[in-house]
């Protein structure tokens, strides 16, 4: 049992273990990535709200996507920034922030996989739910951040229930993702093999191609986290499985959603066009 002159409601994080000299290179790394990410995402957003013209399902889904992506990074990696240079002695964190924290990393992986809203804050909070019902014997979060495993692992009670919930959750997440991405990839396969335009064709084999590379790291990712989270001997690699999860997607999805799309394209370049021609008059 941890140390019993802690408040119950005082968490101790024990985040990633960064050695002096890589601390500097992985804060600013961090920080460039979730400056991108914000500014590549809100700008993806604002432009698809201002244009009367993408307001259609198709670019109203990158939309949704960009305001997930924002949401997710903005709960992990600050957090991720704050601890790089704190000793893991003094890396603390509430329990009602390491619940809420918890609840918005599993709604992005959800949201992430094309879950409706609604669905998906109903299932992750009843997960979270379960974990929260249970007595806590212990103070130490073992992984860079907050999630449902972090918090049941908590607990000295029977987890059996959450586990039963959990795996549920985990198949009809997974299962459900990928039989909508091989059926959406087989209609489309069916579509290029009957069509005898070659330029549409050369189009959907590339917007597939980039889409199924930056779904596999997402899927990748976040199974090696599941996965190694139940190792402690693996628990630094399921740290970094967990970081790529939450870094890597949002940084890649408002270029590859956003710069393929032919109709967004134009207008960011139409953007830049007037804004130097802006700048050229006032000169």
């Amino acid at each position: 049992m941890e140390n019993q002159t802690w408040s119950g409601d005082v968490l101790l994080l024990e985040g990633l273990k960064v050695t002096p000299q890589y601390s500097f290179p992985v804060f600013f790394l961090l920080l460039l990535l979730y400056i991108f990410i914000m500014v590549s995402n809100i700008g993806l957003t604002v432009l698809i709200c201002m244009e009367r013209s993408l307001h259609q399902p198709m670019y109203l889904l990158f939309c949704n996507l960009s305001i997930n992506d924002v949401l997710g990074a903005t709960a992990i990696i600050p957090h991720l920034l704050s601890n790089i240079f704190t000793a893991s002695a003094n890396r603390y964190i509430s329990y009602i922030g390491c619940v809420i924290q918890a609840f918005f990393f599993h709604l992005h992986i959800g949201t992430s996989l094309v879950f409706a809203w609604a669905v998906i804050i109903f299932m992750v909070g009843f997960l979270i739910g379960l974990s929260v019902r249970l007595s806590r014997c212990r103070r130490k979060i073992s992984y860079p951040f907050c999630d449902n495993a972090s918090l049941f692992k908590l607990s000295c009670d029977s987890i059996l229930i959450n586990n039963i919930y959990g795996l549920g959750y985990t198949v009809v997440l997974l299962g459900s993702s990928l039989g909508s991405t091989v059926l959406t990839y087989v209609k489309i396969a069916i579509a290029c093999l009957t069509s005898k335009n070659r330029v549409l064709n050369r189009r959907a084999l590339q917007t597939c191609t980039t889409h199924l590379a930056l779904y596999l790291i997402m899927m990748v990712s976040g199974l090696s986290s599941v996965a190694l989270h139940r190792f402690a001997y693996l628990a630094e690699q399921g740290k970094v499985a967990s970081i790529l999860i939450m870094v890597v997607p949002p940084a890649l999805n408002a270029v590859i959603y956003g710069l393929q799309i032919k109709q967004i394209r134009q207008k960011i370049v139409a953007l830049f066009n007037k804004n130097k021609v802006t700048s050229m008059e006032m000169h």
